[in-house]
């Protein structure tokens, strides 16, 4: 029998369990689901022969390591910055990982152990980073088998709401952590355009997007993610001119998201004085001027520099309440997690409401003395609230890198993304059964 820990059993585990639960027989799998809930590892769980529910503190070392030892492959679906005492624990323990998480400095920096070990950790295996990583591998080394040169390689994704659960201004609900939502973009971008190095500081982010059209799914906008530079390493595009990682939003939110930006409103760094005490007006008055006279509407409007007849963009925001005397209610609570609060009451999914990923690559490649670009995208709708389109798409990478580490097709030991064939090849090839697929059209050039 072989034995499966998945540590952590929130919103994105659902189809993961289910993949791992359906293929435990003849796998000859037991899968053990460990969460600081027992009743969330027991829901997870849902009654199966082959899986046990296990109440866990992640922090509680003791615990952590017995759990571990017990089994032979350790999935940590935990925040991102409690991968590390899990790693480490693998690694001392001569246990295998799978996590869907960036690959952090702590974690590059296990790489050698990981190899004295002979274990494998499998990092960045769900969808953004993850299945972003397989198609596009596929792609750019399809085009340098057929002697093309890559000039230009564009990736977005974006976790959005399916069109027929869209019924909001801002054309958006929170499908994942609203935190990571509220807090996306801060610090500075980084890319490459036409071999030039491009900088975005946050304030200046949500006004620099690029309008993108997808077959079938009309337009969408994108705006730059994080550091694209470090992927022309991994990509093995070193000297390639344009390289660029966004994220995708529909045309008109990131406007409207600039606001709030401007306004500091998405500031993590301090706490707001009496803020149990103030309301959703108070809170925005409290970045504008003193004006005994002026409402709040027309100085936020001033401030923001939102015209009288920028009337979609001011519905956002009456929409959203933010003008309304309603009681936030936290104590010591930052501006980020004030305005956190305020959207969840507004852009929190319904019970019957659809989510939606969006992934699209563009290539610009040079073969026999011409350039060519091909699109490729892909989009996948959620089923219900359990077994969302998020949920697909981090947790069936996942559970099928998990399947072949312990069926020996990836061996080699180190901490890993998957950007070889022999991984991005099946992977992609099983999620095609479950509809998660890429249409791929030739397109006529464009330049910069």
């Amino acid at each position: 029998m072989r034995k499966i820990l998945i540590i952590g059993a929130g919103r994105s585990t659902s189809s993961l369990v289910q993949y791992l639960l359906f293929n435990a027989e003849n796998e000859n799998w037991f899968v053990t689901i460990a969460d600081q809930s027992k009743e969330l590892a027991v829901k997870s769980s849902n009654n199966h022969d082959k899986a046990k529910a296990v109440a866990f503190d992640v922090n509680n070392e003791e615990e952590r390591n017995r759990l571990i030892d017990e089994n032979d492959i350790i999935i940590s679906m935990l925040p991102a910055h409690m991968h590390i005492s899990v790693a480490k624990d693998c690694i001392r323990l001569k246990k295998h990982m799978v996590t869907a998480s960036y690959v952090s400095k702590e974690m590059k920096a296990l790489k050698q152990e990981a190899i004295d070990a002979g274990v494998v950790i499998m990092n960045e295996i769900g969808v953004d980073p993850g299945i972003d990583h397989l198609s596009a591998m596929r792609l750019i080394n399809e085009i340098r088998e057929n002697g093309g040169e890559l000039e230009a390689f564009e990736t977005f994704t974006g976790g959005l709401i399916a069109p027929e659960s869209d019924n909001n201004p801002w054309n958006y609900k929170f499908t994942w952590n609203p935190r990571n939502v509220v807090l996306a973009g801060q610090g500075t971008v980084k890319f490459i355009q036409n071999h030039k190095y491009k900088y975005i500081p946050y304030h200046k982010l949500f006004r620099r997007t690029e309008i993108i059209d997808i077959d079938g799914h009309g337009k969408f906008e994108g705006y730059a993610n994080r550091d694209s530079l470090q992927y022309r390493g991994i990509y093995g595009l070193e000297d390639i001119p344009t390289m660029y990682r966004g994220t995708l939003r529909k045309p008109g939110f990131c406007r409207a998201w600039d606001v709030f930006v401007q306004l500091g409103a998405t500031d993590d760094s301090y706490i707001m004085e009496g803020s149990e005490n103030m309301t959703n007006r108070e809170f925005i008055n409290s970045f504008l001027a003193y004006n005994e006279t002026d409402s709040v509407e027309l100085k936020f409007k001033h401030y923001l520099n939102i015209r009288q007849d920028d009337v979609d963009l001011f519905d956002k925001f009456v929409w959203l309440g933010i003008f309304e005397d309603t009681k936030i209610g936290m104590k010591d609570a930052t501006p980020a997690q004030i305005l956190q609060h305020i959207l969840e009451q507004k852009l929190s999914l319904s019970p019957n409401d659809k989510d939606m990923i969006v992934m699209w690559h563009r290539f610009l490649f040079k073969q026999d003395g011409k350039f060519k670009e091909i699109h490729s995208s892909m989009v996948v709708k959620g089923d219900d609230q359990t077994y969302t389109a998020m949920a697909k798409t981090v947790g069936l990478p996942v559970a099928i890198a998990t399947k072949m580490i312990l069926n020996k097709v990836i061996t080699t030991p180190g901490v890993h993304v998957p950007i070889l064939k022999e991984i991005y090849e099946p992977i992609l090839n099983e999620l095609e059964n479950y509809g998660i697929h890429f249409q791929e059209k030739e397109v006529n050039p464009r330049f910069y």
